[in-house]
């Protein structure tokens, strides 16, 4: 199978706290990737580093074998420049947890915001954008603005933003948790849909559920260093470290 995403060493420090301790991580091609993890164990860190929206202090990031938001320059790797990393992060759509929709915005002038930006015709990216619309089931909000919208309205927006520019891959940053419960579903379906499609997909989340039923692999993650990866069946089902035990009987409790 092939790697679309290869992590190698990642290492990211704040000041004196080193909140990733040199991540190994491969994702192959089409799969579901759930990343697990108590807070402030370096999970959303990790997922912005895989952008390059956090630049690693050691280690690096690639996908399909390039390097993200750096280059090889001598021995040692260097930043890229910045309209390089902005070519290499339409490759990877990222839906946050509180949404970041522009709120001067229309629902539709959202979504083809981004490939307008990126010299598609006007026109073309308004009819992609309504074709992803309705794959949200949002084909009757697109002159609506963010606020008359509900917060799962507003985070399916948010997806249909990430797939506008066609990414290679998709990040989602605990699309539920800024969630009221009763709204968790119809995201969480979405996403489901996208699994289904043979789209890779790096999801960081606390639905224990949905983990288990959408996954391929499962990577948990505490104090910057991955504890325990596997098949959901390992990991979820038949944890073999405390740490992974601990969690899980918290979580699901």
């Amino acid at each position: 199978m092939t790697v679309a995403i290869d992590i190698h060493n990642a290492t990211k420090r704040y000041g004196d706290k080193t909140v990733l301790k040199g991540v190994d991580l491969t994702v192959d091609a089409g799969t579901v990737t759930v990343i697990l993890g108590p807070s402030g164990s370096g999970k959303s860190t990790l997922l912005r580093a895989i952008n390059h929206l956090e630049k690693l202090d050691e280690g690096y990031v690639a996908l399909n074998g390039e390097l993200i938001g750096v280059r090889v320059h001598g021995d040692r790797l260097k930043e890229r420049r910045e309209k390089d990393i902005l070519r290499q992060r339409a490759k990877i759509g990222f839906v946050f947890q509180n949404f970041n929709l522009f709120p001067h915005l229309t629902i539709i002038e959202n979504v083809s915001e981004a490939p307008i930006s990126q010299g598609v015709k006007a026109k073309d990216a308004r009819e992609h954008a309504r074709t992803l619309l309705a794959r949200v089931g949002l084909a009757d909000k697109e002159d609506a603005y963010p606020r008359q919208l509900s917060g799962g309205q507003q985070q399916r927006v948010a997806i249909a933003r990430a797939l506008a520019l066609e990414p290679e891959v998709i990040l989602f940053d605990e699309p539920t948790s800024a969630l009221d419960p009763e709204l968790v579903g119809e995201v969480l379906s979405v996403i489901r849909t996208l699994a289904g499609s043979g789209k890779t997909l790096i999801v960081v989340t606390h639905e224990i559920g949905f983990a288990r039923e959408v996954a391929d692999r499962v990577v948990f993650v505490d104090e910057g260093v991955i504890v325990e990866e596997g098949t959901p069946d390992d990991v979820l089902s038949n944890p073999r470290h405390r740490r992974t035990q601990d969690f899980l009987s918290k979580v699901l409790a």
